[in-house]
């Protein structure tokens, strides 16, 4: 039996990774699925996560609307180790900016409970939620923008204990899996863009972040038409410089902030 959750990972602690785009022109998103948790009074609680889709259409009717994305590691999730600021990345993937309607995350049959005596429990679901359960999303999503997505998974609440279950009882029969989950969306990254003249100068260009120390450093380089995009890059301050070969000229670009939800456009760097 495979259980459909919806799933969107929260703002998470962790920050997506600086990453480089050469594509000056791309209309996408990136995205993270993040999972976390709401402590419980449990020693674990294993999800058996197998897959992870997203509509990106609007339309849930729609088959064609659904997305399905590549987890980084199938398989088994002690959510548990994911609370207090805490997350585990379930994958990240690129989307068309726009608007996201809902997410939902599948489940394999291998679900458990451990209680704090170290007993095993399987985690049975109602048959009434074979379906599946969808929570919209209606989240949107800016062109280069880095986003985190996060499933927060209400332990307390998403772990139901039969009343009438006694020990010498079937152990899969205590308890039921009724997921509750809180999803938010926040833009975690935005990017710096620009064009260098002359296109042919084709710089190594250095995104270095002063805000903190030591200071972290993305690069890129110019595409044929002199545009140049780094996206993926955390919020704060940051020095561009532009190193080429003679007969151009390198250059520093007058200090440059960037927002989580925004990509700062620098012009035209001329390198005569």
């Amino acid at each position: 039996m495979r259980l459909l959750l919806p799933c969107l990972t929260a703002a998470i602690a962790t920050l997506a990774g600086c990453g480089k785009d050469n594509d000056s022109a791309s209309n996408m998103a990136k995205m993270e699925v993040r999972l976390t948790d709401a402590p419980g009074d449990y020693k674990a609680v294993t999800l058996d996560v197998q897959q992870v889709e997203i509509n990106v259409k609007g339309d849930a009717v729609d088959p064609q609307g659904w997305q399905t994305l590549t987890l980084l590691k199938p398989g088994a999730y002690d959510v548990m180790s994911y609370t207090n600021g805490n997350s585990a990345l379930l994958t990240s993937a690129d989307f068309p900016a726009g608007r996201i309607s809902q997410i939902r995350l599948i489940l394999g049959p291998n679900n458990s409970v451990t209680t704090k005596d170290g007993q095993i429990y399987d985690l049975k679901t109602p048959s009434g939620q074979t379906a599946g359960v969808k929570l919209k999303v209606d989240a949107d999503l800016t062109k280069n923008v880095t986003y985190a997505l996060v499933l927060d998974f209400d332990v307390a609440k998403s772990i139901v204990e039969r009343g009438n279950w006694k020990p010498g009882n079937d152990k899969k029969e205590r308890f039921l899996l009724k997921p509750v989950i809180r999803t938010v969306a926040n833009a975690v990254a935005g990017g710096i863009k620009g064009t260098v003249t002359p296109a042919e100068a084709r710089p190594t260009i250095l995104a270095i972040r002063t805000s903190v120390a030591p200071n972290d450093t993305v690069s890129t380089t110019s595409d044929a038409a002199g545009g140049f995009l780094m996206s993926g890059l955390p919020a704060g301050a940051y020095r561009v410089e532009f190193k080429t070969i003679a007969p151009y000229k390198n250059a520093v670009a007058t200090p440059i902030t960037v927002a989580n939800d925004q990509i700062s456009d620098m012009g035209k760097v001329n390198l005569n």
